[in-house]
């Protein structure tokens, strides 16, 4: 057995091991290594599936089937490209495909949004041409933005998360996703015209509310 000043040693050396090396020993069965790796890279993970869940029991799920795929899938590994984006790509797999295994709940309303919500769709309505805002307001148009995500396809989800949310660009969302760059581009079109849609239907529901009050207040 290794003694404890032995195993200090090697746990001190292992942070300066580069990941094509960590990889190597992985492949050949050292925990240690892989313990590494799962160490150095559970932050890029995590923060991969806080793009697409809020749960953190659901985030931590994912991480930890991510690094189980990863764990599997050394062998494929070519060092092609950095270790960090093969498993960024995994990643990003992985929350796509947990996506698509969800259920998509039927259309939002109004009668699904909150009274802050509504209230802010009321002054949209009122004030279409407004811009600023309040924290607040931010937070609330966040919010409502995330409802109407959880209303469209994953993919739409996935490349208006990546390309919209996080502002990756076209080319950093084909690494992490393995898609042509037209392909995404053409996703990302389409998957804005749908959320435009799903946001003008909003607001059209809430004008006629915002004229039904004022007809009533007016009598």
């Amino acid at each position: 057995m290794l003694s404890s000043i032995t195993r200090l040693a090697l746990s001190e050396t292992i942070t300066e091991v580069s990941d094509q090396q960590l990889v190597g020993r992985a492949r050949q069965g050292d925990e240690d290594s892989f313990e590494e790796i799962v160490r150095r890279y559970s932050p890029r993970v995590f923060q991969v599936a806080s793009r697409f869940f809020r749960q953190r029991s659901q985030v931590e799920d994912i991480a930890q089937e991510v690094f189980l795929k990863a764990y599997r899938q050394l062998g494929k590994f070519e060092a092609r490209g950095s270790f960090e984006g093969w498993l960024t790509r995994i990643a990003t797999n992985t929350c796509l495909n947990q996506l698509r295994s969800g259920k998509r709940h039927p259309a939002t309303t109004l009668a699904d949004v909150t009274e802050d919500e509504n209230a802010w769709l009321d002054h949209q309505a009122a004030n279409p041409s407004s811009s600023e805002g309040s924290i607040e307001d931010k937070v609330i148009a966040t919010d409502l933005a995330e409802k109407l995500l959880q209303q469209m396809t994953p993919d739409d989800r996935l490349v208006l998360t990546l390309v919209d949310g996080q502002e990756l660009s076209i080319k950093e969302v084909a690494q992490a996703t393995g898609w042509s760059e037209s392909k995404i581009k053409v996703k990302a079109f389409r998957a804005r015209e749908k959320m435009r849609n799903l946001m003008e239907k909003l607001m059209q529901r809430g004008k006629a509310g915002l004229s039904s009050k004022n007809h009533v207040g007016g009598k």
